[in-house]
């Protein structure tokens, strides 16, 4: 049976900083009409140009997606776009007075909390689903990454990660049903490896970066100086490394944390397509680029 499309009620305010921008940002959820789908806006810039959620418009994937149109750019949208995917919404002004949207905890889950206060409403068009029909499968062999999707009636994604460590080698992660999403991967938080963030830094990233919105993996010896010149980075008391290689920041909410925040990361580009997608998809080893090319494949081959 079909189903209608639906926005959210009434307006939604959310602030919070960028994650590599650092940059307070106030994001300001709006009601869309049918089948306008979500598109960004920059409050900021002069003529507030309207920026697509459109695979076709990304210009940067470097842990994080940006999209850039009409003079204007928005980055970090993923997390985001997979809350907006997760609570049922297909129509969604999204307004930004920065260029960053808020890294909040790292997840999805309060971008969906803020959405179950006002609630969604359903509007008067049906969903005009993409419907997988034919296996599509894209490959990257330069990053050993693989992603396919497969005919389904419904929308399900199978998530595979392998970092060859000692702490974070190979987790699979699946989500079977969207309605699923809110309880079993929106809180699912980014993460990178102890050894990544001085590149990160280096490359004028995480400069909202803080223990509270990412878990950091510690996968080989980390000296005291280490350990003190981070805590200095990130303006935080002494460190120290967990027992289970993680630093000093809350627990794991899953064993499989890393590889459920992956699989939320491929549903927020995949929101890229521009339509909700009936399929499943399998996806080995995504990052941010090779999701994008994805999404750009399943839209040529389903204009």
């Amino acid at each position: 049976m079909n189903t209608k499309q639906h926005t959210i009620k009434s307006p939604i305010v959310i602030t919070g900083v960028g994650l590599h921008t650092g940059k307070a940002v106030t994001l300001t959820l709006k009601p869309a009409p049918v089948n306008s789908g979500f598109n960004f806006v920059r409050i900021d810039l002069p003529g507030k140009p309207v920026i697509p959620a459109n695979a076709d418009f990304v210009t940067a994937t470097e842990r994080g997606t940006t999209i850039e149109h009409n003079g204007g750019a928005v980055a970090t949208v993923e997390h985001l776009l997979a809350a907006c995917v997760g609570s049922g919404i297909h129509n969604l002004i999204i307004e930004m007075d920065a260029m960053e949207a808020p890294i909040m905890d790292g997840s999805s889950i309060q971008f969906m909390d803020a959405i179950n206060r006002i609630g969604i409403q359903q509007q008067d068009e049906y969903i005009d689903y993409i419907v997988i029909s034919e296996p599509i499968t894209y490959k990257d062999d330069e990053k050993n990454v693989e992603m396919t999707i497969l005919p389904f009636d419904g929308y399900k994604i199978t998530c595979t990660i392998d970092f060859n460590s000692k702490i974070l080698d190979q987790q699979t992660a699946t989500l079977n049903k969207l309605i699923n999403f809110e309880k079993e991967i929106a809180s699912a938080r980014t993460f990178c490896f102890f050894r990544e963030l001085k590149y990160l830094a280096s490359k004028n990233l995480i400069k909202g970066g803080d223990l509270d919105n990412a878990v950091v993996v510690v996968d080989e010896a980390v000296s005291e100086s280490d350990l003190d010149e981070l805590a200095i980075l990130l303006k935080k008391p002494k460190m120290k490394v967990e027992s289970t290689g993680v630093l000093n920041n809350s627990p794991l909410r899953y064993t499989n944390e890393p590889a459920r925040h992956k699989l939320l990361d491929v549903i927020g580009d995949l929101a890229l397509v521009g339509k909700y997608i009936k399929g499943h998809v399998i996806a080995n080893r995504p990052g941010h680029k090779t999701n994008v090319a994805f999404a750009q494949l399943i839209k040529q081959q389903n204009p």
